[in-house]
């Protein structure tokens, strides 16, 4: 049991991006974990430089990423916010410095290698694959209490998941024919410069892209499947929204099993009766708003002209990213799950 007294000592890989910043926020107050090392391949320096909002609240400075330099810093966990491709270049040679690894990246989120190479590149490291932990704690804590590589969700699966697994699992809705349209703000997109996230570009613009082609499709339909012991057919059209953060989804499914708009909302409170993340509402539609800058999860179903409406929404940089990989953090080290994340 880790605490103040004896903190978890982390190695932060890819500090320079929007969720490196928001990883670094919340650990900065969290009371049971220190930030030792902070390593990257580009803008070395200062964080405080890279990230002026950090200003006055750390003294650390991206380093040069190596082996040699992460053993020295004495960890206990490293946390990568690097690319899909690269994450699977770093964890052999940092789970054989003996810490355990929380990837933000999809390197490790698919079980099958064969359906990773499909959708990414041919997988370097399968030992890695095959002891990966998916790091979803509403519904894998007790995995991911004793792994020690977990792979960190995406955001747009998590909000899709969450919404989804509860009523799939009861039978209240049909696996086939699962439509998710999920919008995300621009952060979702990194930080990296490009055309197509310019400004002038984005501005006052809202449109679907990588209509039912999107790499995170695979990751929904393989987590489903495997809380509900059924194949879903997902169709997923995401869209980018004029908006820094933020992720809804409103998702349509066919009912099934005398499904009532009443049984819906009660399977999902049961589901989450437990969990301190998720939110069933029943006061309100879920909206970006409300779960902007926390942890939080809100969800809450209908049932009208013959079809289920599932709506959820998170912070796509917190429960989509960075908070969600702190959640996972405290599981893995016997803390409360929710400590360091109000």
């Amino acid at each position: 049991m880790y605490s103040s007294e004896k903190p978890i000592r982390i190695v932060l890989i890819g500090g320079s991006g929007y969720t490196g910043l928001e990883t670094l926020r919340w650990l900065e107050r969290h009371e049971a974990a220190e930030v030792v090392g902070l390593f990257g391949s580009s803008n070395i320096g200062p964080i405080d430089e890279i990230h002026p909002m950090l200003s006055g609240q750390t003294n650390l400075t991206q380093q040069p990423y190596s082996p040699q330099a992460v053993a020295e810093c004495n960890a206990d966990l490293a946390m990568l916010c690097v690319p899909h491709k690269v994450a699977m270049s770093y964890v052999p040679d940092l789970r054989a410095l003996g810490l355990r690894v929380i990837d933000w990246s999809a390197d490790y989120r698919l079980a099958d290698a064969a359906v990773y190479e499909q959708w990414y590149c041919p997988h370097t490291d399968p030992a890695g694959l095959a002891d990966a932990v998916y790091g979803l704690p509403e519904f894998f804590a007790d995995k991911i209490a004793g792994a020690n590589l977990v792979a960190n969700p995406g955001c747009y699966p998590t909000c899709a998941i969450l919404a989804i697994a509860p009523l799939l699992a009861a039978g209240l809705i049909e696996p086939a024919d699962i439509v998710v349209n999920a919008i995300s703000g621009i952060t979702g997109a990194g930080r990296s410069p490009s055309l197509a996230q310019h400004f002038p570009e984005r501005n006052e613009n809202f449109e679907p892209y990588k209509i039912a082609s999107h790499r995170h499709m695979p990751e929904m339909e393989q987590v489903l499947a495997t809380l509900s012991g059924k194949e879903p057919a997902v169709v997923f059209v995401p869209h980018l929204c004029p908006m820094d953060r933020g992720m809804l989804c409103s998702i349509y499914a066919n009912p099934a099993g005398g499904a009532t708009e009443e049984k819906l909302i009660e399977t999902l409170q049961a589901a989450y009766a437990d969990k301190p993340f998720v939110r069933v509402r029943t006061d309100v539609i879920p909206a970006t708003k409300y779960v902007a800058d926390t942890n939080f999860c809100d969800v809450t179903a209908r049932l009208a002209k013959g079809k289920v409406m599932i709506f959820a929404a998170i912070d796509n940089l917190l429960k989509g990213a960075s908070t969600q990989a702190i959640q996972n953090m405290n599981i893995m080290f016997g803390l409360k799950e929710d400590m360091g994340l109000y």
